[in-house]
């Protein structure tokens, strides 16, 4: 952390700085290319200007990685993140609480509904982002109002158990009992256990996908569709996107390694309900949305999902934002081309659904 941030009392710091960043994204463009620095340009790819804008400010603020190396202090310093960019709570949604009882425990959970959604509605079942350590459901309250408003369907977001309290498969059994959990009171949460969807982002895709995965291998009821988000899919390789993008743009190769090392053990991670892209068969799972972005170290292992999906005859639509960083939806107040981003997601999402109804 910068001497001067320091000199903010801490109580005051996310307010302070939230506020430092609302008036650069303000400034005029030729001012906020100024302090972004020369266009980045990278495989072919040239970083969005609120991409470059956010990642100069925050080596401004002294934090250049997503972890500190102690899951307490990091996770304290995703909360200060998640205070900087957001504003307001976004109007027009109602949010209520829920608690979801599992083999292992309660979980919380937040349940988000349009104001003006009367009547059943299509289900999400999201799981927050975080490299299995962070992440919470505040952390996620902007991203999972903003899809519940222009999707226009209800979102629960689950609180899952975190390494390395908790290392894997903690998180897997609790995201799997969790959708059970949805599928058994589907009348309760306003909807129909065949209008229940799965989503993520990182971590949380990855969580998505597993669940999607383990259902249908099953044969219970799975998801009717899949919103994975920039997913880490495949703990066991590193890829090309891994070695271009995994230093300065937010998510670190060092972050990676240390996320992981904190969720599972090496011997662990070819198991399918980790790096679900291993698995040997992935035919007759729930259509799916692949979003990868073109600055993000997990761009190449998502693809690879997207095309092995595809390939084993699964409807996906794979969608590349080639000028987007990894973690932009969870930044979407901070920038318009993030909000753009997320709003294209949201409206993939309610056509997603609106398909699963027609099947």
């Amino acid at each position: 952390m910068s001497k001067a941030v320091e000199l903010i009392p801490p109580r005051l710091r996310g307010r302070v700085l939230g506020a430092g960043l609302r008036a650069v994204f303000a400034l005029p463009r030729p001012l906020r290319r100024l302090i972004a620095g020369a266009p980045l340009r990278l495989d072919g790819q040239e970083l969005a200007l609120d991409a470059q804008l956010l990642l100069a400010m925050q080596r401004t603020s002294g934090n250049v990685r997503l972890s500190t190396g102690d899951a307490v202090s990091s996770r304290a310093l995703m909360g200060q993140s998640t205070e900087i960019v957001t504003r307001a709570p976004l109007p027009g949604v109602a949010v209520g609480e829920r608690w979801i009882p599992t083999p292992d425990g309660e979980l919380a959970a937040r349940l988000y509904r349009p104001q003006d959604l009367t009547g059943q509605s299509p289900l999400l079942v999201f799981f927050h982002g975080g490299g299995f350590v962070l992440g919470d459901l505040d952390s996620h309250d902007d991203l999972c109002r903003f899809l519940a408003k222009t999707a226009g369907v209800r979102v629960l977001s689950v609180d899952y158990r975190l390494a390395p309290e908790h290392p894997f498969p903690a998180g897997v059994n609790d995201a799997i009992a969790a959708f059970r959990w949805a599928v058994d009171s589907a009348a309760e949460l306003g909807t129909a256990p065949d209008r229940i969807a799965v989503g993520g982002d990182s971590a949380g895709g990855n969580l998505a996908a597993v669940v999607a995965h383990t259902t249908t291998r099953e044969g219970s009821q799975a998801p009717v569709f899949q919103m994975l988000l920039y997913p880490a899919v495949d703990a066991t390789r590193f890829r090309r996107s891994r070695e271009l993008f995994g230093n300065g743009l937010l998510l670190t190769d060092e972050d990676m390694t240390w996320f992981m090392d904190q969720y599972a053990p090496a011997d662990q991670r070819p198991d399918p309900r980790l790096s679900v892209l291993l698995a040997d068969d992935l035919s007759g799972l729930p259509p799916a949305h692949v979003v990868t972005c073109g600055f993000d170290p997990l761009r190449d292992e998502g693809e690879a999902y997207a095309q092995r999906l595809a390939e084993s005859g699964v409807p996906v639509v794979a969608r590349r934002f080639d000028d987007l960083i990894h973690g932009f939806a969870n930044v979407r107040q901070a920038g318009t081309r993030f909000t753009e981003a997320v709003s294209e997601i949201a409206g993939t999402l309610r056509a997603g659904l609106a398909y699963a109804d027609r099947r």
